[in-house]
């Protein structure tokens, strides 16, 4: 804003440079050459966030419930070996010196062997496939949730990004109007030394200052938790950031449109539909503890010294074939299946909750990026209509027709006509990002970040049929 003293009159006149860009254009400021966009800092975000890569990493977690269940399908493999000592000291009373020494003696064994085990489930109910099926949805599940997650912090950046440069743009306002408050007080003063005016004009003046002054220190106030919010989100402090536009692309065009596409593309919808899926295979996987188990063992051992006899071995190789039919349980099955059946009932009861969130969520976007560009609007003739305004109070002022508390008043309009329009600006853009995200369809491709895309399948073929190993795809 710039601030200039008519000659003619000996009063401030107030003019206004306007940058219509973002929210900044309320404040007059435009961006420097050096500064940084918001697609910019969602990147960062997009990288940094604590809260996202936690959520990648539970996303890694579930991917190992699979070969946890494929398990399953596999033989169990144990090994055991063992080693001793034995002394015997045998005799029989009465027994001459020098009889048969097969009947007296002193014997020192070692007894020591080794063996294997070797455990084959061939049917278990059909627990492990339902197991394998439910691990899957829960894989699933948990790559929803970890969409769900970047949509929220790529929204939550933006937001933080907005505040700052809203915060940023009402603290040059306030400066600003310190400024135009001072050069009025010295003007008061300099009339009431001539007798043009009383000394109420001048505390009059002096109050507006003061009022200014503390506004001010509110806004950097303000500001400081705008950047603290900031630098939680995105992970870096922000420095000259650019102007922002509210997004067009990927807008549905009507709110009947915007609920459909998130009743069936909201990753907390999916995710929730896949939990769904995870309960009926619960059920499917306790009932199958009413199904027998069959299975197959083969072992083989090596013994030496059997019975405390020395140099004598053994080697036995077996090969069973057992079946289990579960009878009775005390009832704990079929409470385990009646409980799962009612957990299957909430699943889905929550998944119906879950769609009329969305759909609230929606609805309240909409309105809000309607609202928006409506208070846009309003509010931007609210600030040509105080302008107009100010100068014409101040002129009559001039000749005496109005007071020094009616410029005041004037001035105070304007003022918060500008601040009003900064956070409508502010409000609009966070709207439009707000209702990407509620139809679920934030994402880095939609707002064309420059940045390689996590992909959680990756990581998910890596281990869904590994047999062993303790590190984990990156080394750890």
């Amino acid at each position: 804003m710039l601030f200039k003293r008519s000659k003619q009159s000996g009063t401030v006149r107030f003019e206004t440079t306007v940058a219509f860009s973002a929210v900044l254009f309320a404040a007059g400021l435009s961006a420097p050459a050096s500064a940084e966009s918001l697609n910019s800092f969602l990147t960062k975000a997009y990288v940094n966030n604590p809260q996202l890569n936690a959520q990648r990493a539970g996303t890694r977690a579930s991917d190992e419930n699979v070969p946890l269940a494929n398990s399953g399908y596999l033989p169990k493999v144990s090994g055991t070996g063992s080693v001793g000592f034995t002394h015997s000291d045998a005799g029989v009373a009465g027994l001459a010196a020098g009889a048969n020494s097969s009947l007296a003696g002193v014997n020192d064994t070692v007894p020591r062997g080794v063996g294997l085990t070797v455990t084959q489930t061939v049917f278990d109910g059909f627990k492990t496939p339902n197991s394998i099926r439910q691990a899957e949805s829960n894989v699933f599940g948990s790559r929803e949730t970890l969409r769900n997650t970047e949509q929220s912090v790529l929204q939550s950046a933006a937001q933080s990004y907005m505040d700052v440069l809203r915060d940023t743009a009402v603290l040059d306002l306030r400066s600003s109007n310190i400024k135009v408050l001072d050069e009025q007080l010295r003007q008061t003063q300099d009339r009431f030394k001539v007798g043009e005016v009383t000394r109420t004009d001048v505390a009059q003046a002096e109050a507006g200052l003061a009022g200014s002054r503390a506004d001010f220190y509110t806004a950097q106030s303000n500001l400081q938790n705008s950047i603290a919010s900031f630098r939680q989100v995105v992970g870096v402090q922000p420095t000259r950031l650019e102007p922002a536009r509210p997004l067009e692309r990927g807008l549905p065009p009507t709110l009947a449109t915007a609920i459909n596409i998130s009743q069936v593309e909201h990753p907390s919808v999916q995710a929730a539909l896949h939990q769904v899926d995870a309960a009926a295979l619960q059920v499917k996987i306790a009932e199958g503890a009413l199904f027998p188990t069959v299975s197959v063992q083969g072992s083989l051992s090596q013994e030496y010294d059997v019975s405390n006899i020395p140099g004598s071995h053994a080697f036995v190789g077996a090969v069973v074939g057992s079946v289990s039919i579960p009878l009775y349980e005390g009832g704990a099955d079929y409470a385990t299946i009646r409980q799962a059946k009612e957990t299957l009932t909430q699943s889905r009861l929550l998944a119906d909750v879950q769609r009329e969130n969305v759909r609230a969520a929606v609805i309240s976007a909409w309105g809000l990026l309607e609202s928006s560009k409506a208070t846009v609007t309003s509010d931007q003739a609210s600030v040509n209509a105080s302008e107009i305004a100010l100068n014409g109070v101040r002129e009559e002022a001039r000749v005496g027709q109005r007071t020094t508390l009616d410029v005041l008043n004037a001035q105070q309009t304007l003022l918060n006509s500008r601040v009003a329009l900064v956070g409508a600006q502010r409000d609009r853009v966070v709207a439009s990002y707000a209702v990407l995200a509620t139809i679920g369809r934030l994402s880095t491709t939609l707002l064309g970040l420059n940045v390689k895309q996590y992909n959680p399948v990756v990581h998910f073929e890596q281990v869904k049929d590994k047999w062993y190993g303790m590190r984990t795809p990156d080394g750890k």
